[in-house]
């Protein structure tokens, strides 16, 4: 009497081997890589403007921690600073934020004296976001250690090179 045998799994492989009747051999290509080949990733505008904030990025959390600020609050004071009565719309609108995100935000650069909140001028609905002195000393520190990061990361670049980039990356999301 004949032996019942399992059939094979739905496979190509499977299909392969019970049409053939023979066993796969084992494959004769290696299982590592020497050199990663990443060119076609390097024609990517999103791959290398990451590869760049990346490398960036990391060393800014590690030198701005001291003000203990990460890069959203760095954008935010940052523009309050440059934007005095500058209202939380307008944050949300310039920096691509959303206002759920903004409110503990701002709540927080608040309670550490960061900022203050005062009437708008010309719209009584509104409230104007404006740097405390505190908050224009700490910004002052931060923003100059931020171009010190920017520069020694983008020391390969000659001064026009480096503008060249701002332009074309501004291009791209203005």
């Amino acid at each position: 009497m004949p032996r019942k045998t399992r059939p094979a799994p739905n496979t190509s492989e499977g299909s392969a081997q019970r049409s053939s009747g023979a066993e796969s051999a084992p494959s004769t290509k290696p299982c590592a890589v020497d050199e990663v080949d990443t060119r076609y990733l390097q024609t990517l505008m999103g791959y290398n403007a990451r590869r760049a904030a990346l490398s960036i990025i990391e060393v800014f959390l590690e030198r701005l921690a001291p003000f203990g600020l990460k890069p959203v609050d760095f954008s935010v004071m940052s523009t309050i600073c440059h934007n005095p009565g500058v209202t939380s719309r307008q944050l949300c609108n310039t920096l691509n934020l959303l206002p759920p995100n903004l409110v503990g935000l701002i709540q927080s650069l608040e309670s550490r004296g960061l900022i203050e909140r005062r009437p708008h001028p010309h719209d009584g609905r509104a409230v104007g976001l404006h740097a405390t002195a505190k908050g224009h000393e700490l910004m002052s520190q931060a923003e100059q250690t931020a171009t010190e990061l920017e520069l020694e990361k983008t020391a390969r670049l000659t001064p026009a090179q480096r503008k060249t980039l701002l332009t074309l990356l501004q291009k791209i999301y203005l």
